[in-house]
């Protein structure tokens, strides 16, 4: 009897809303579903705290606006659900709205694009904070991950806006992921009638002293080529110091520069010799 009138209760039309009755029962489905999500985003929003913070990602409005997006996009898809329950035809608002959200997708493309990009590298965790990677040739040191963009400052301390998109999409040298070895090469050329013994003897001693340098990787002398005018060498040693490759690359070729002094061994220079000969006809010679 008293599920009977309870049942009734229930099932009592109290308006109807797009052809369809709405009752109390309805009512309770549609409050139901909207608090439901309300806990789900914020159970969510704390698991994905927890996540992003073990894997580096430090507080800050960046890390609150991550959470919020989710909690946002939680809370739009119940309201549809909640809608659609309801009894409200969500196809007609769609249809009507098709144009402008077609303009508005072809808009935002890019920005969800980089958004998504960005919740990829926050979770693969492949570039970080502080790790040094390489954009367009020059050495970067990445100073913020944002939601659009990744803040990267250069060697010469400038500030780079690099788009998510392009560190997900496109190869990026990361000099750091896995550990700050780096090797380090520099060229000198020598006379080609240098003793290339003594030349490869002075190499290999300057590069093993250069302070710096990984004793666990002996430094590599390689005949890098026959110039035109030199014998080339390369000169190359590891070290765990990315961010300061071009200081030691300056210091080795300084050292390299007096140990050669020091021993007579001539850094040759570009040269070319010119022979004029004088049994050519005067207007041969003019021509």
């Amino acid at each position: 009897m008293v599920k009977g009138v309870v049942w009734e209760i229930l099932q009592y039309k109290l308006f109807e809303l797009g052809g369809r009755a709405v009752t109390p029962a309805t009512l309770f489905a549609v409050a139901f579903i909207l608090t439901a999500a309300f806990a789900m985003s914020r159970l969510v929003r704390f698991v994905l705290h927890r996540a992003l913070v073990r894997r580096g990602v430090a507080e800050g409005r960046r890390l609150r606006s991550i959470e919020r997006l989710v909690g946002y996009a939680l809370m739009v898809v119940a309201s549809i659900v909640a809608l659609e329950t309801a009894g409200i035809d969500l196809r007609a608002v769609i249809a009507a709205t098709a144009v402008f959200a077609v303009g508005i997708g072809l808009a935002v493309q890019g920005i969800a694009v980089n958004f998504v990009s960005g919740l990829i590298l926050l979770v693969e965790q492949s570039i970080k904070i502080d790790d040094i990677i390489e954009i367009d040739g020059q050495y970067c040191r990445v100073m913020n991950l944002g939601i659009r963009a990744t803040r990267v400052r250069t060697l010469f301390e400038e500030d780079i806006l690099v788009p998510n998109s392009m560190l997900v999409q496109q190869p990026i040298k990361n000099l750091t992921l896995h550990d700050s070895l780096i090797r380090v090469a520099v060229m000198v050329g020598v006379a080609y009638a240098s003793d290339i013994d003594l030349v490869r003897a002075t190499l290999e001693e300057v590069a093993a002293r250069h302070e710096g340098g990984d004793p666990a990787y002996p430094p590599l002398v390689l005949l890098h080529e026959f110039g035109d005018s030199a014998l080339v060498y390369e000169v190359s040693i590891w070290m765990h110091d990315p961010w300061g490759h071009r200081r030691h690359r300056s210091a080795l070729r300084e050292e390299i520069f007096r140990a050669f002094n020091a021993k007579g061994i001539v850094i040759a220079f570009p040269q070319m010799d010119v022979h004029l000969s004088r049994d050519l006809p005067l207007g041969a010679r003019a021509a």
